[in-house]
């Protein structure tokens, strides 16, 4: 029965077989089938007469033979089975071999199929690609029959007229960028050497002060020789111009002893020349409206800013500078004693000085023992002391002070508070002078410096 049930699934998978594998069968692959049908129908009449042995109770030694038969048919059976699995292996064998013809025409199909499409997606984008032509910014027609090289214009770049002139005008646009990159170059390297050279030339400028500097001090022998006037002596007299009066005073009794008694001192004005002349032209301005109402009130403004201390110690932009050299030595200015500076407090109105790169701090230099009940630190006269207030106490922090002998020589007269006949007082204040004038003098003043500083 098994033999039987396995040649009756075979039957089946042969039955499911598609139509084109029965159509490839030959005329050999036909008596296995037969053979299967015969032994099959066989087999069945073999069983039914078995069966109505059974039933009918005939006797069974029929039954021998007809097991024999039976056999014999399964062995058919066996037969035709492997035949027929035989037949399926060289069909499937044949299909093999015929399917890789059909793969690779496939395969083939597909590519020609993907490429097809390529160029198709291609030919439609370039049909709608968007370019500027004809508007791009070219020579006009003219121009390019004008100015084009003939070597441009005799090309024969393709065979449509309005194309061919196109590109032609796009290849003459390309030789001009190019000449004008040939020139870019070429200016680009004339401006490295004009850098070069100028550089050169600002590194020869940069030194040129020192040059100028040397040549000045050799020419100096010669300027002494023809009695020229000093450059940097005129150029301090044209900055005192610009220096408030008191200063002034000061710059020219100074230059005046040195100048008529060859004292041993330089005198010089410093000080930023911007500020001076914005502060003159300020006080141009405040005189001119000076005889206005407003000019009036602004004076009025000003008299009450005065009390402001910001404002008190205001210093004139200018100052002097005066160098104090030994008197015995033969080289003066080898040996240099003291340097003093002069300012000017314009709303105070007086002049103080100071001892320039000093260490020492005011009160114990020498300028305020020079004279006597002269410290500097009570303001000179009565006006100052108004505008200062109560206390009447001037900045102590402060590097100058007012001297007296400062007020005398710039030329700001200082009256006692009360008459020197009420104090009972003689005119003479000291055994050595004979009158203010001559006590608080150029000269006198330079001699007990140079006292005090050699002491």
């Amino acid at each position: 029965m098994g033999i039987f049930l396995e040649s009756r699934g075979h039957m089946e998978l042969i039955s499911m077989s598609d139509g084109s594998m029965q159509r490839e069968m030959s005329k050999d692959a036909m008596a296995p089938l037969e053979l299967l049908r015969e032994s099959k129908s066989s087999i069945e009449e073999i069983i039914s007469r078995m069966l109505s042995i059974k039933n009918q109770g005939l006797p069974k030694s029929e039954n021998r033979e007809l097991l024999t038969q039976m056999f014999l048919n399964f062995i058919n059976l066996r037969q035709a089975n492997r035949a027929i699995l035989m037949e399926e292996e060289r069909v499937r064998r044949e299909r093999e071999s015929s399917k890789s013809p059909m793969d690779l025409t496939s395969l083939q199909l597909h590519n020609l199929t993907y490429e097809k499409s390529h160029y198709l997606k291609a030919t439609r984008s370039s049909r709608e690609f968007k370019s500027k032509y004809p508007n791009i910014d070219l020579i006009s027609e003219q121009d390019f029959f004008r100015d084009a090289p003939e070597a441009i214009k005799s090309q024969t770049l393709s065979n449509d007229a309005s194309h061919d002139l196109m590109l032609k005008r796009l290849n003459f646009e390309l030789h001009q960028r190019k000449e004008v990159c040939k020139l870019r170059a070429e200016l680009e390297q004339r401006k490295n050497c004009l850098l070069e050279a100028n550089s050169e030339r600002a590194k020869f400028l940069s030194s040129l002060p020192l040059h100028l500097k040397s040549l000045k001090k050799a020419s100096l022998p010669v300027q002494n020789q023809l009695s020229l006037p000093n450059p940097k002596k005129l150029k301090y007299h044209d900055l005192a111009e610009l220096l408030p009066p008191p200063l002034y005073v000061v710059y020219s009794k100074f230059m005046a002893q040195k100048e008529a008694f060859e004292e041993k001192i330089d005198i010089e004005v410093s000080g930023s020349l911007k500020d001076a002349q914005s502060y003159a032209r300020q006080q141009a301005e405040l005189n001119q409206e000076s005889s206005d109402d407003d000019g009036k009130r602004q004076r009025k403004r000003l008299k009450k800013e005065s009390s402001d201390e910001a404002g008190l110690y205001r210093v004139h932009p200018l100052k002097l500078v005066l160098h104090i050299y030994a008197d015995e030595t033969p080289d003066p200015k080898s040996h240099k004693l003291v340097m003093l500076k002069f300012e000017y407090l314009l709303k105070l109105n007086v002049v103080c000085v100071g001892i320039e790169e000093s260490q020492d701090g005011p009160e114990r230099n020498i300028l305020c023992n020079l004279f006597p009940d002269d410290a500097g630190l009570e303001p000179p006269h009565q006006s100052t002391k108004l505008i200062l207030g109560d206390d009447h106490a001037f900045d102590e922090s402060r590097t100058s002070r007012p001297y007296k002998w400062a007020q005398h020589l710039a030329g700001i007269e200082v009256l006692p508070e009360m008459s020197l006949f009420v104090t009972g007082k003689n005119n003479t204040q000291n055994s050595d002078t004979a009158s203010v004038s001559d006590h608080y003098s150029v000269q006198t003043v330079l001699r007990r410096i140079r006292a005090q500083k050699k002491g």
